[in-house]
């Protein structure tokens, strides 16, 4: 008897806290299960109408009574809230008219001349050799008026975004309180789909181009500001002490010391930010821009004009690389920070010859109408359509069968059941045979096998995982009890990242259950997990290729870059011309945009594991499968998990594209209400998109943090 005691002791002992939890969340989640196949606890299923909150009517409630708001001056003069917004509207219209009109009578040779010469000073060389063949391509395919256009947006959109970055920056460095408010903000602004908040930014402004500029500054600023915030951050304790002890004030040590240490910091903010103002050139175009590449896009798309379509999409990508690359080059020399005792002339000598060439080749087009403006009839634009429109046509005559059947065999045996389960999806029509009794039986036979032996071998929580894919797989994301996927969610935030994460998930997945968007977010979480698998298994495998060979990482570079750069509207064309409207359209779309940041940061974080490690697993003897599966991939989980992390936004920001062709989710909401000027539904179903962003990323986040104090890499 004392030695039966004993033993269940020692078992007491062996039981973790967590293992407990997780024994009691499965008990839940299988009586869940059970209960919501029955009318009574249809509940469960299904979140009750009469438990909604009615946060749509009360934002549009308020925003209707802002938009009739009238403010007093005097007894005689009254001013409406509309009437503000809108002269804010006519007074940034003054400078963008302006820019347009400047860039516009500047010769294309002369902006040429100005472009290159920047890049040379920024990178050198090649990146001058790589402006002048992308700035001729926008001459020669006869879009340099539209690029002009699209160039005077981001002139003005930028210096706004970053100066209220810089204010809000410094602000929140400076104030605690002021930063618990501004990161969450951040958070939204960069989380919530544009096309959330652009219903009231429409109401508020009305249409125009003024209006992109503002959403185009509204999604620019949260880079810079964080950037800003960091850079100040990390500026040397000793160096601002120094600079104490030297007798500077406060105003003294911030814009004399700590911002020009920032700077290099700051310099990435403004580079995310142009990046961030170039993505929305497409936006702008639809509430009232025109006559730009964003147009050009736009309209082409919606002719299902491919050729076309690419050629401007490549306009806007090529834009976004050269001044990628310039401002990742003054960022990289650091040139602000380095006081030079050279001559004028070798100070300033690329400055005076971008000058003097832009006056002499502006004086030479007075004299060439050729210089001045590129004719049309000498473009290649109609040749270059046409040849890939009828390639795309090629394709589709020849391989239409074969295209036909990648689609029903990924929709058949991958997205339906991971929507509906398999036992709604497995029917004789598709799978070949009915899901009977006794093969749900092997089912759940194999899968407690699976889950028996992964715990044995790799643990508990691997097992939990295995038995969690099993449940999902078989009853579909759409039809898990909402409660159990509440209670899920939670144990892994609480376990990750303790009491604060654990109450940012329940209340985010309470919020979009009580606004009645549980339905429809399942079904964007259900394409959103599909194609970032997709996405992970598949980026992460490249990544790992590129990071053992350098040829194939200079080829995924740029393939990578154009991807990243081009309008996301232009992704959706050549699939959808294959295989139509549906979601199997929208989960390529997805993966083409959303596998950049698995194979980067996958590459990143193996190329970056510290050689003396790795050289002391060649020494002991690993080969190159050991090296890499013991050594480098244990070392790069944390960049990897970023990876991971970035795929996971970049999936949910392609949701909302997607909702385009077809697919029903929270995309296809904010569409919805964009077309009924419906502020509330967009806010809240741009919210719900917003807070399953955020939960992803601070679960991620804390699991990283953990993994790199275990590894000893914090």
């Amino acid at each position: 008897m004392p030695d039966s005691i004993a033993n269940i002791g020692n078992l007491n002992k062996k039981i973790t806290t967590s293992q407990v939890l997780w024994l009691l969340v499965g008990a839940i989640v299988g009586m869940s299960l059970w209960l919501s196949k029955s009318k009574e606890f249809g509940w469960l299923r299904k979140y009750p109408r009469d438990w909604q909150i009615d946060v749509t009517g009360w934002i549009n409630a308020f925003m209707k009574w802002f938009l009739a708001l009238k403010i007093q001056i005097t007894s005689e003069i009254t001013i409406g809230s509309k009437d503000i917004f809108r002269t804010i509207s006519d007074v940034l219209s003054y400078p963008m008219e302006l820019t347009q009109a400047f860039l516009q009578w500047l010769p294309w040779p002369a902006a040429i001349a100005l472009l290159v010469v920047l890049a040379y000073a920024a990178r050198g060389r090649n990146l001058a050799i790589f402006t002048i063949c992308a700035t001729l391509y926008m001459v020669l395919i006869g879009y340099w008026s539209e690029s002009m256009n699209t160039l005077s947006l981001v002139f003005l959109s930028v210096p706004l975004a970053v100066s209220i970055g810089l204010f809000l920056g410094i602000w929140a460095y400076k104030s605690p309180r002021v930063d618990r408010i501004v990161q969450p903000v951040l958070d939204l602004m960069q989380t919530v789909p544009t096309f959330a908040y652009l219903i009231p930014i429409l109401l508020l402004f009305g249409f125009g181009p003024v209006v992109g500029l503002i959403a185009s500054a509204i999604y620019a600023v949260p880079p810079m500001v964080r950037n800003v915030i960091l850079g100040l951050q990390r500026v040397p304790h000793e160096v601002v002490e120094s600079a104490i002890m030297s007798g500077t004030t406060k105003r003294q040590l911030l814009w004399w010391v700590k911002i020009p240490s920032a700077l290099p910091t700051i310099m990435i903010g403004v580079n995310q930010t142009v990046m961030a103002a170039l993505s929305m050139v497409i936006i702008a175009a639809l509430i009232g821009s025109s006559a730009d590449i964003g147009w050009e896009v736009l309209s082409t798309m919606r002719k299902a004009a491919f050729g076309e379509s690419l050629l401007s999409g490549i306009v806007i990508a090529l834009i976004a690389m050269i001044f990628d690359r310039i401002s990742r080059g003054f960022t990289e020399q650091q040139k602000l920070l380095h006081v030079r005792s050279d001559s004028f002339w070798k100070r300033h000598r690329l400055l005076i010859i971008a000058i003097f060439s832009a006056l002499l080749l502006t004086l030479l087009a007075q004299l060439s109408p050729v210089m001045k403006e590129f004719p049309m009839e000498w473009s290649s634009q109609r040749w270059l359509a046409d040849q890939l429109n009828g390639a795309l046509n090629w394709v589709i005559s020849n391989y239409h069968v074969t295209l036909d059947n990648i689609k029903n065999f990924a929709l058949f045996f991958f997205l339906l059941p991971l929507r509906v389960g398999l036992e709604t999806a497995i029917r004789p029509h598709a799978w070949g045979f009915e899901l009977t009794p006794v093969i749900s039986a092997g089912y759940a036979s194999a899968a407690v096998i699976i889950t028996i032996l992964a715990g044995r071998t790799w643990g508990w929580k691997v097992a939990v995982t295995s038995s969690l894919l099993a449940i999902i797989l078989y009853f579909g994301v759409s039809k898990i009890p909402w409660p159990a996927f509440i209670l899920v969610v939670s144990l892994i935030s609480f376990q990750v990242g303790g009491w604060r994460i654990l109450l940012l998930a329940l209340l985010g997945l309470m919020f979009i259950a009580s606004t009645g968007m549980w339905v429809f977010a399942m079904k964007s979480v259900y394409l959103c997990a599909a194609a970032v698998t997709t996405s992970f298994a598949l980026g992460g495998s490249i990544g790992v290729w590129a990071a053992h060979n350098d040829k194939v990482s200079n080829f995924v570079r740029p393939i990578n870059d154009t991807l990243q750069t081009m309008p996301l509207f232009v992704l959706l064309i050549p699939v959808l011309m294959f295989f139509q409207i549906g979601e199997f359209t929208a989960y390529l779309a997805i993966i083409m945009y959303a596998v950049v940041p698995a194979i980067r940061y996958t590459e990143h974080g193996l190329r970056h594991v510290p050689r003396e490690i790795v050289e002391a697993g060649q020494a002991v003897g690993c080969t190159r499968s050991q090296l890499l599966w013991k050594v480098k991939l244990p070392l790069a989980i944390p960049e990897i998990m970023l990876g991971l992390n970035q795929t996971i936004m970049f999936g949910l920001a392609m949701l909302v594209i997607a909702a385009l062709v077809g697919t029903k989710g929270l995309g296809q909401q904010i569409y919805l209400a964009l077309n009924a000027g419906n502020t509330g539904k967009g806010l809240v179903a741009g919210f719900g998109i917003a807070l399953i962003a955020i939960i992803s990323d601070r679960i991620i986040q804390s699991w990283s943090s953990r993994k790199k104090a275990a590894l000893g890499l914090e």
